[in-house]
């Protein structure tokens, strides 16, 4: 069995686990609309070697003929061309202890205060 993803004008719309012969019956629509995916895909990296279009695809997100990719966070943010993955325009600091945030207005990342209970 194997996971596949219905595209319909670029988006992803199901994602389903079904083998490729049953698909290609057409009781989920047109065959031709359904794009094989892995979930062991991430950032076109796979642990044994063997990356399926970029990333697992999930509802909402975007194929380009290539790779799976989720929709922009934020205007700012940049795709990465060989993970599919976003990226702030300054990397999120590392601060033992503390959280951040990323803040579209400022184009900057803000620590994030946890209120205790």
């Amino acid at each position: 069995m194997s996971h596949f993803a219905k595209i319909e004008n670029g988006v992803v719309t199901s994602v389903i686990v079904i083998d490729q012969e049953t698909l290609n019956l057409g009781h989920w629509g047109d065959p031709a609309l359904w794009v094989q995916t892995s979930y062991n895909t991430s950032g076109g990296q796979h642990p044994e070697g063997r990356p399926m279009r970029k990333n697992y695809a999930g509802i909402g997100y975007l194929y380009d003929g290539v790779g799976f990719y989720a929709p922009s966070p934020y205007p700012s943010w940049t795709k990465d061309e060989a993970t599919y993955q976003w990226s702030a325009p300054t990397p999120m600091p590392v601060v033992e202890g503390k959280m951040f945030n990323w803040d579209e207005p400022t184009l900057a990342w803000v620590e994030r205060v946890v209120a205790e209970v």
